[in-house]
């Protein structure tokens, strides 16, 4: 068997294997299968490449998997739950990052003749495409972390320069191979990769941290076309279906984001989302509130017949899901039937909270995401919401208000509701909840963690 046989079919496993991981990753049960799968598709697609076009000896090829894997793995376990949003968003720009150099590459290795055609449009493209999903992930990421405003940062014509900005994008690189013979191609080349970097700035600048889910999964989506546009240009067929893969994936769960923001896919990406600008903040947290103690939630909780738990981003910044679990198990053994509902965009980044759960071992056939779980609620004695705020607020029943519409959780249709917060501070949307005040409601203050802990002291003592 020749070395061009073997290379291919080195590349259609990978291929196949890419699709098996993907389709794994369906499920909680199997996504980690499905996420080791998919690695192996790319060591192989990266190895088969390296070898076959002789780029690196076995040798170098090792020392550097081994590098790479260290550091990855190190950065992988170092990393807090709460700070994984962070994590995906670095790991989209440096894909999109990666596939625009490649072009960059390809640009200079032809010394800027790469014509007009198939070729080309790709090189452009990728530059395009993968230069926004760098900057724009690496605003993500700042904000994400906190070493920037959360809030949108809005001015006049915002969106009338971001079109003036793509517009130029597509001038210059039309300009760069060479049309119309409209300046230097090598100095309208450094402009569109310029453009492009400027570009993913000013279209996540105005994203709020409520829409952060969004945004992810959309970068993601970025990111893996941006993939496939390079595969086209160094015509490597294993890189044009992951990256087709990754930027088909994304867009479905940017879809399912969007429905769960009640938001169209254009809003995402060119409307000045998520702003709190406009919101009178005075009279938040200004109305009187019933106060527990662990002692009265577990009275709540212990003596009923079912309970949903309804997880948020402050579950996550408390590392309180194994805690939550205790909870729930407690419960269970005093025949209570416990449920945990899962909006699709609690938490920072889509799945955060099945994460979450998933790394306390939470059994996967008790997790129930919106729709299915909705209807339940009225028939509920109680629903423990842990950290979790716009999600559950009323208030996107109100046509007036700045979620109206939004996908909720009808938690206040339960008998009886107990919210765990520090504060009554807003969520992302900057707006104060109807569910605090509600007359059927308790507020269990305090850091989620400590508070779990009480609880579980307070329902064991239960007679």
């Amino acid at each position: 068997m020749n070395g061009h046989i073997i290379v291919e079919l080195a590349y259609l496993l990978s291929a196949i294997l890419f699709v098996v991981g993907l389709k794994r990753l369906q499920s909680p049960a199997t996504a980690r299968a499905g996420n080791a799968i998919a690695a192996a598709a790319m060591l192989i697609a990266i190895v088969t490449t390296m070898v076959d076009n002789q780029i690196l000896s076995w040798t170098e090829i090792i020392i550097g998997l081994m590098i790479g894997g260290l550091i990855g793995g190190i950065s992988s376990y170092a990393v807090k739950m709460t700070a994984m949003p962070q994590m995906v968003g670095l790991f989209n720009g440096f894909g999109g990052g990666a596939s625009a150099l490649v072009a960059i590459a390809e640009f200079v290795t032809l010394k800027g003749q790469i014509g007009v055609g198939t070729h080309g449009i790709s090189v452009m493209a990728t530059v395009i495409i993968g230069g926004v999903t760098f900057s724009g992930s690496m605003i993500a990421f700042l904000k994400l972390q906190e070493w920037m405003t959360g809030n949108p940062i809005v001015y006049p014509l915002q969106k009338t320069l971001n079109a003036l900005l793509f517009l130029a994008a597509l001038a210059t690189g039309i300009f760069a191979l060479g049309v119309g013979h409209v300046g230097d191609p090598w100095t309208m080349f450094w402009i569109l990769t310029a453009i492009s970097l400027v570009l993913g700035v000013t279209l996540t600048i105005p994203i709020g941290g409520a829409d952060m889910p969004v945004v992810i999964s959309l970068l993601n989506s970025y990111s893996g076309l941006a993939g496939a546009a390079a595969g086209f240009v160094v015509m490597n067929m294993v890189l044009i279906i992951a990256g087709a893969l990754v930027g088909a994936s994304g867009i479905i769960l940017t879809m399912i984001m969007c429905k769960g923001m009640n938001r169209s896919l254009a809003n995402v990406a060119f409307g000045a989302f998520g702003g709190t600008a406009h919101i009178d903040k005075s009279q938040i947290g200004k109305r009187p509130v019933k106060r527990a103690d662990a002692e009265m939630v577990a009275a709540e909780l212990g003596y009923v017949h079912s309970v949903i738990f309804v997880p948020g981003y402050g579950l996550a910044v408390a590392q309180a899901q194994h805690e939550l679990r205790k909870v729930g198990d407690l419960l269970e053994a005093r025949g209570v039937d416990v449920k945990y509902a899962v909006h699709p965009v609690a938490g920072r980044m889509p799945g955060h909270m099945n994460v979450l759960l998933a790394e306390a071992d939470v059994p996967y056939n008790k997790l129930f995401d919106r729709d299915e779980i909705n209807d339940d609620f009225p028939d509920t004695d109680a629903v423990l919401i842990i950290g979790a705020n716009d999600v559950c607020n009323p208030a996107a029943r109100d046509p007036k208000s700045v979620i109206a519409g939004m996908p909720i959780m009808d938690v206040d249709k339960a008998r009886r509701t107990i919210v765990m917060k520090r504060s009554l501070s807003p969520g992302f949307a900057g707006i104060d909840n109807d569910l605090f005040y509600n007359d059927n409601n308790l507020m269990f203050f305090g850091d989620a963690k400590n508070s779990l802990a009480e609880l579980v002291k307070a329902i064991r003592e239960l007679p």
